[in-house]
Parts: structure tokens; sequence; C-alpha cells
């Protein structure tokens, strides 16, 4: 059987889904692992809905749209509400606590209530939520080494932003030590 993780990452435009995504890609794709990327945005391109879904897996992969994802990234409520019930039963669902005020009703699948928002902002790492929720996935799920996440995440910093490798490193290490 192919190890293969389905993972849906939703919210609001401009939280940083899409990049999200494309960190655990390029960590995957530097372990030689295969997979897709699928960005999906909203009307609107800030403040609207976007998701992403990321296959990694072992073999090939089949469809790179996620439907019934093993592990949920939600970073608003609407996302929360919209795909908690399409996780697999057995599955993860990561929740950013300081943007969603409600609880999965579900006991099929593990979730974790990580703050992430009022994390980055309090480490002066204003915008980066979405890499403390890396992070804490990375934790939980370990879907690549930690040589292959750290290339991955520098990969897909520009350089003209290279300044901020080390405020994404920091995002990273808050979501990997987070109890």
């Amino acid at each position: 059987m192919a190890n293969t993780m389905n993972v849906l990452l939703a919210g609001f435009g401009g939280q940083g889904i899409l990049f999200a995504g494309k960190v655990m890609v390029y960590s995957a794709l530097i372990e030689g692992k295969e997979l897709s990327w699928l960005p999906s945005y909203g009307p609107e391109m800030r403040g609207g809905t976007c998701n992403c879904s990321v296959v990694i897996s072992d073999e090939a992969v089949g469809s790179p749209l996620v439907t019934n994802p093993d592990v949920l990234i939600a970073m608003n409520r609407p996302s929360l509400e919209k795909f908690a019930g399409n996780v697999v039963p057995g599955g993860t669902i990561l929740v950013d606590s300081s943007t969603v005020d409600i609880k999965v009703d579900r006991n099929d699948v593990e979730v974790f209530y990580v703050p992430a928002t009022k994390m980055a902002d309090e480490a002066g790492l204003k915008g980066l939520a979405n890499i403390i929720l890396v992070g804490k996935l990375f934790r939980e799920k370990g879907f690549v080494s930690q040589s292959a996440l750290d290339a991955g995440l520098a990969k897909c910093i520009p350089a003209k932003k290279q300044e901020m490798l080390g405020f994404n490193q920091k995002a990273l290490e808050l979501g990997m030590n987070f109890e």
C-alpha cells in the first residue's frame, strides 16, 4: 500500500494558504516523492476564500484534487465549516484557533487547535500563521525529513525576499514546538 497523504489547506486569500502548500510540495520534491499542488481561489484574491490541494505520495498521484483529505488545515471558520465533514475518519484537522471560534463536531478525527495567528503576532512574525501550522503538521505527521522541510522552505522564498527566511524558519519552529 502506497504511503500517501492528501492535504487540504483552506482559509481567506492573503493568509498564505498557497505558499504553505508550496512549502510542503517543494519539501516532498526534494525528498523524491510524487506530488501534486492544486490551488483554488474564490471570486476575489484577498479576502475571498482560497484553498489548496496537496498530495504527497510514494507512488504516482492519480488525481490532484483532494475531496476527502487525510489532513485539513483550516485558517478560517467558513473553511472549517465547509471541509471538516469531508476529512476521512481517522484523519487530522489543524485549526487556527485565533481565527476560528468554533470546535470540530466529530470524534473520529484527531484535532489540533493552534492559536497560530496569535502566536505569529506575539513573536513578531505577522502573517506567518500558515507556516506555524505547517510546523505543527510536520510535528504530528512527519511528512518529510527535517532537512527536506528546511530546504523546501528556503526554495519557496524568492531571492528578493531572502530576509524573510529566518522569520519563516522561526515560525516553523514555533509550530513544531507547540504542544
